[in-house]
């Protein structure tokens, strides 16, 4: 496959460290400031009538927590490995959002008024995108294989045994919604 000028352009970005250095450093470093400038851990200085944050001590922990991060490799392996996690779910929560926009016009999104069908086919769709991801990722093949080959005897009958409990006690408890009578007065 030829490379593109874009994927040339990653890869030498990659090798100058962008990723492994520069990102994470600006990541902590802009994430400690903005915590140590909303909290004011480190005073404040009073010109006036108003009271400034203290920027340069803010801002000097602010740049060695980053440098600290950035030092360890392991660290940086983690950041790089959540934030991709992160960026998933985000994804994942957009797509939900974007295939529930399909039931609804320019009203106000609102579960309690939709009717049972509706909210139905939101949890199928739920379902379907987290499997759609799972499947992406790699995970549902290996769960299917790993259930197709654990006994059937043992595993399965525990597993639908615990669906059925879990059934039988949310119809035992499930009390509808009960409308209230207008008094007449």
């Amino acid at each position: 496959m030829a490379e593109s000028l874009f994927r040339e352009a990653i890869i030498q970005l990659n090798e100058f460290g962008v990723y492994d250095v520069v990102l994470p450093f600006l990541l902590v470093f802009t994430i400690v400031f903005a915590i140590l400038e909303k909290t004011k851990i480190l005073g404040v200085e009073k010109h006036g009538d108003h009271e400034l944050t203290k920027k340069n001590l803010n801002s000097i922990v602010a740049l060695m927590m980053a440098f600290l991060v950035v030092a360890s490799t392991q660290l940086v392996a983690v950041i790089n490995e959540v934030m991709a996690n992160i960026v998933l779910l985000l994804i994942l929560a957009i797509s939900f959002l974007m295939l529930v926009g399909t039931f609804f016009t320019d009203k106000e999104f609102s579960l309690e008024n939709s009717p049972n069908w509706v909210k139905f086919f939101m949890f199928a769709m739920f379902i379907g995108i987290v499997l759609i991801f799972l499947e992406a990722l790699g995970w549902l093949r290996n769960f299917l294989d790993w259930w197709l080959d654990t006994p059937t005897t043992t595993l399965s009958g525990h597993v639908i045994l615990l669906i059925i409990i879990i059934l039988f006690i949310f119809f035992v408890t499930y009390e509808p919604k009960r409308h209230k009578m207008k008094e007449d007065s």
